[in-house]
Parts: structure tokens; sequence; C-alpha cells
């Protein structure tokens, strides 16, 4: 490579690598593999270390992401550099130079500066791009962990990292009835949590910050007294943690012991619950750690240690072509089954059709695979580079044409006919999801497999899977009882309300509590439900004319119509229960707001809907119009809690909601 083809290199991985971390950062997705951004970034600083070249945005000087938001920023008052990073624990060793060192977990959520005056939390700015970061101080103030006011009462500024647990995760991701409204990952939910511009929507995402610094502890005039740490980095810890401070698990090591120690966290990854991607090694003597400087970019005090990727060499046996929401087609290679840790594999995303080509695929071909951070199974490298895989010209879900995509950094291939079922998955998750038809066991990864077979084109196709039941036992990942287990699903699944099949259609605006007012109000019949004109829609409560408009056009599309009445012909609907006598209206014109944890019922859900049963309205936020909100920690400080305050509206618990319920209606001790 000549010096012309090493500068066009350094410009090719500087955009590569910036995209990398701008979709990565900002918009929650992945463009590459963990393994190839490390490959093109080692690649990059050997090459600007070689030609004395660099890039004034190469990402070998820049931190963090961009800034796009509207929250206020901030500069730090020291910049806040990345850490170099390892996979070698010989290179560890090395580096701690005979020195003790804390060893602790590098967290993954969103780095946060704190500062506190007075004892007072004052100030909460993110990292942002390493100089100037957002200033997030009243969402901050509604983390579950972190101390509002704190004894030391002199200047205090803190480094942390803030996380959701994913036990949480889980949690908030179960209260999304669309699951393709789901969210991906702890780490982009916490991100998207902390940056919020309404602190009420941080407030109920469980957010926690993690402290791993000690900046600074200064006297002031009216405080004068700062501890003496005694030159030790986890002196700083306990001192934290006696302010009232989460602090980032950790341990004293050596180089006679760190091998062990790094086993030991490696051990309890599958049990950890806050997201990790490696270790960090910091000098427990803070001033000899000082005392080593900084580069351009990384702090020498402390360095990262990413998890070294077992692995495993296998066959290339086909790669699946897979149809998306988007359009986009993805490559999934499909190979011999190889145990990485602790797990069998025998598939792996290769992410779009640069990554084909750049690996020069084909099948039979001898590939390394691994475990990305230890979960997610990818390609390393492909030993024998046949390039013999055919990237194809026709769509697997729809056979319809594809078109190969290109622009300066990736090829992908995309499905060209806008009606592929693929692209309508989001829609069949709604109709199968909790709150419409309730189909066990279909979740998006199973909706996508038997969408890209073939088997469900249609919403009413999914009650007629018996048909393909030997195609479906045959998948991959599948056999005789997961295909049985999910046609029985279907079947139950058939008699169903009919507001839910109502709300899983998806039309415009129409959510579930509107879908269960248009039913009520129409008589729960389908020709009713099907045929309601404008005016008879806007006399019920809550539907005005935009929403009107949209139910009315919905119908009116034939493809939609029709659609509807196919899916119609293979269910069963329940007689509504409100439409007995018997029942007592007694929530009638009351409206609740529900939040937080319930212990008697199974979910918010049911609590909702026996509240709809008797006459009441849900609602999802505090207003005027509350009557009561029901939350099991009335002296919480949540948004929800100050606003029902604010406006005298009364806040009971899940018991005392409970007591107002008729005897029949009470949910089983």
């Amino acid at each position: 490579m000549n010096n012309d083809e090493k500068l066009k290199r350094i410009k090719e991985l500087t955009d590569l690598l910036n995209l990398a971390s701008r979709t990565y950062y900002q918009e929650g997705r992945e463009i590459m593999p963990n393994i190839d951004y490390d490959r093109y970034y080692d690649e990059l600083l050997a090459l600007e270390k070689e030609t004395g070249f660099r890039l004034a945005n190469s990402p070998s000087q820049n931190v963090g992401y961009e800034i796009i938001s509207e929250l206020p920023k901030e500069r730090h008052e020291k910049p806040m550099l990345s850490l170099d990073k390892t996979k070698s624990v010989d290179e560890l060793i090395s580096w701690m130079n005979g020195k003790q060192c804390v060893l602790s977990w590098k967290l993954d959520g969103i780095t946060c500066v704190v500062t506190y005056e007075d004892g007072v939390l004052k100030k909460a700015v993110t990292r942002g791009n390493g100089e100037i970061g957002e200033v997030v101080t009243p969402n901050a103030k509604f983390f579950d962990n972190l101390p509002g006011q704190i004894p030391f009462k002199g200047k205090l500024i803190v480094r942390g990292e803030a996380v959701i647990s994913y036990s949480d995760f889980d949690k908030i991701n179960e209260e999304v009835a669309d699951t393709a409204a789901r969210y991906k990952n702890p780490r982009n939910l916490c991100s998207g949590s902390v940056r919020q511009l309404d602190p009420s929507v941080t407030a109920g995402r469980h957010v926690r910050l993690i402290v791993f610094t000690l900046v600074s502890a200064e006297g002031t005039d009216a405080a004068p007294e700062v501890p003496d740490f005694h030159n030790s980095f986890t002196e700083g810890f306990n001192w934290l943690e006696k302010q009232g401070f989460e602090v980032v698990e950790h341990m004293f090591t050596d180089a006679s012991t760190i091998r062990d120690d790094i086993q030991s966290f490696k051990d309890r990854i599958p049990t950890y619950d806050i997201p990790s991607d490696g270790l960090v090694l910091a000098f427990e003597d803070v001033a000899y750690g000082i005392s080593l400087g900084r580069t351009a970019k990384f702090p020498r005090n402390s360095i990262a240690f990413k998890w070294q990727d077992e692995l495993a060499e296998t066959t290339l046996r086909k790669i699946d072509w897979s149809g998306s929401r988007t359009g986009l087609i993805n490559p999934v290679a499909v190979f011999d089954p190889v145990e990485l840790e602790g797990t069998t594999v025998t598939r792996a995303s290769v992410h779009n059709v640069s990554i084909v080509e750049e690996l020069q695929l084909g099948i039979g071909d001898t590939i390394n695979v691994y475990k990305s951070n230890m979960i997610i199974p990818q390609i390393n490298d492909n030993l024998t580079r046949s390039n013999t895989a055919v990237i194809p010209d026709k769509c697997p879900v729809c056979g319809g044409p594809t078109e190969v995509r290109r622009d300066n950094t990736a090829a992908l291939l995309y499905c060209l006919n806008p009606d592929c079922p693929a692209k309508k998955v989001k829609s069949f998750e709604l109709m199968v999801s909790r709150d419409a038809l309730n189909v066990d066991g279909l979740s998006e990864m199973t909706l996508e497999k038997l969408i890209d077979e073939g088997f469900i084109k249609e919403f009413g196709d999914i009650f007629r899977l018996e048909r393909y039941r030997a195609d479906i036992a045959a998948l991959d990942g599948f056999g005789d009882k997961s295909a049985d287990n999910l046609i029985e699903a279907a079947k139950k699944a058939s008699e169903t309300d009919i507001y839910r099949f109502l709300y899983g259609l998806g039309v415009p605006g129409i959510g579930l509590a509107g879908s269960k007012a248009i039913c009520r109000a129409l008589g729960n019949t389908l020709d009713a439900i099907m045929n309601a004109d404008k005016e008879k829609l806007l006399a019920i409560r809550d539907i005005g004319p935009v929403l009107a408009d949209n139910y009315v056009r919905f119908f009116a599309d034939a493809k939609s119509r029709n659609a509807a009445l196919d899916l119609a012909s293979v269910l069963t609907f329940r007689k509504d229960e409100t439409e007995s006598q018997n029942i007592e209206k007694i929530f009638e014109g009351k409206t609740f707001v529900i939040t937080g944890d319930v212990h008697h019922f199974a979910n918010r859900r049911e609590v909702q809907d026996v509240i709809e049963l008797l006459g009441g309205k849900a609602s999802g936020s505090v207003s005027a119009k509350t009557s009561y909100l029901i939350n099991n920690d009335i002296m919480s400080a949540s948004a929800k809690n100050q606003k029902a305050k604010e406006l005298n509206v009364p806040i009971i618990t899940e018991e005392q909601f409970i007591e107002m319920l008729p005897e029949d209606r009470r949910p089983q001790a």
C-alpha cells in the first residue's frame, strides 16, 4: 500500500468508525460487531502512527457521542477521557508494573459527572463528547439510588455510570404491549431515560447511578473539613458509601492474583444483573496514577479489560436471508454446531452484504465464530474464503425483486415489494400481543421465521398453522413439541373478546381503551364495528374527528377490510361481561391512574380491567379529572404522586382500592 492508498484508507476508516459510533450511541443500533470495530480501530491507529496523518474528526481523538438533543449543554471542568483497552492478561500485568491495583466491573450505561455543594445535589451532566455534556440534573433527581442530600458539606464531584438492571429492563418491557415497540437493550433504554426532556419519564425507568470515581472533594468557607483518603483509591470508595452512594463492585488485585480475580468476575457474568462489557483496572496508589499523566485520549491511571472472545472453528452450511419490517434483508450464517461460553451455537448474524463480501463467504467454508461480549454469536474470520456466496435477487419472503444499495460505508440488500409480509411484521406482533389476541409463544423472532417461510401472510393464517405442522417442526430451534404448543396456543387464543380483535387490527390512533369504548358503544357486534360511520363514532367518549376519520378510512380500505373479515372468520368472540345487567357500574364517571407495583392483582392491566368492568376509566397520567391515584408507595417522591398532591387528588393503596370493590370482584388471596 503506497502513501496515497494509506491516506485514502485512513479516511475510509474514519468515516466508517464514526458512523458506527453515531448509530450505536444516537440510534441504538449496530452496523458491525464489536470485534470488527476494534479491528478497524487498531488498523486506523497503526496507519495514523505510520503516516503521521490524522483527520480532525478521527475517532482516535474524539470521545463519546455528538450532542444532538435539546438539553442544556455544559463544558466539563476536566475532560472525561475514555479508557485504553486490552484483552490480554499479560498486558495487564505489564501495565500494573508491580503495583497493587483495584479491579471492578466496566458498566455499560451512560456516564455522568455529578456535583454536590453544601451537601445538596447541584448538578448532573452526561459525558457527551468528553469536553461538553448535557445537563440532566432534573432527571438525576429521579434516579432510584442517587442521594439528594449527603452529610459532606463541601464541594464534591463524582463520576458514575447510570444503568438499568436486566431485571428492571425486563419488567419495563413487559409493560409494552406492542412487541415491536419494546426496547432492545438496557443501555439504549438507559441512555434515552437519562436524556429525557420530561423527568417524569425518567422517574418510571428505575435508573441507578453506580459511582466509579471520586473526582474531587473540596472544602469551602462554610465547610472547610475534607476527609483524608490516605492516597487510597478504595478509601475514597469507602467514604462515598458512607455518604450514601452506591459504588461499583471492586476488589484488590496484584500480579500474583489477577488471573484468578478476573476469572471470578467472569464466572458471575450469567447472574450479574447490571449490564457490563468488561472490567476496569486502576492503581490503588492515587498519586502514582496521577503522576503517569495522560495521552490525548486516555488517562494512564486506569485501563479497561475486554473479555477475550472464545473462538471455535466450524463449517458454514448455508446463509439464510431474513426479511425485516424496514425492507432490509439480513444475512444469517448457519454452521455446524459448536460449543461457545457453555452453550451450543449454530447461527450468527452477518449484519449486511458488505461483511459477506469482506469475509468472502461461501457454503462449505471453514469459519471461526465467537460470542461478542460472551453473548452474541458472530463470525470472526473465514479461513478458506471461497467467495461463492450468492446475493439473492428475489426476496426470500415474498419473491419480489431485491436491490443492493451501496454508499461509502456499507452495502445493504432490500426488498422492493411494498406489500412484502416481512414489512408488516410489526402489525403481526401487535395482533398476537398480550392486549390483543395474546397468542403465547409467538415472539418477534418466531413470527419473523414463520413469515419468512411463507406460513403466515395474513392475520388469519396465525390460526391455520396446523397446515404447516410438519414444516414448523422441522425448522431450526423447533421440533414436534414446539410446533404442537404453538398450534395449541393459537387455538386457545382464537376464543377472544371482540375489543381485542379491534385493537389488534392497528387502526391508527385507536388504542386498547378506545377499542373497548367503541365495541361497547356499538353493541359488540362485528357488523356494527366494521360499518360504523363518523357520526356514530363521534358520539363515543374520547373519540374525536381525527380518530373517527382514521377509523372510517381504515375499514373503507379493501385490503384492511378483507384482512379483518378473514381473521374474524377463524375467531370466536366471547360475550362482553359488562353487558350483564347484574354488574353495578360503581365507578361510573370516575377516572383512576395506576402506578408502581401491585401485589394482589397479577399486573396493572388486571386492575385496569376491573375498573373498566365497573364503569370507570383508567388513565396514564394525573390531571384535574383524576378521581384516584393508586400507588402502594404513598410516600413516594414520584412525579405522579407530586402531581396528585398538587391537585388534591386522593392517593390510595391497592388494599384501599380492593376495599372499594364488590366481594365477587376482589382478587383471590
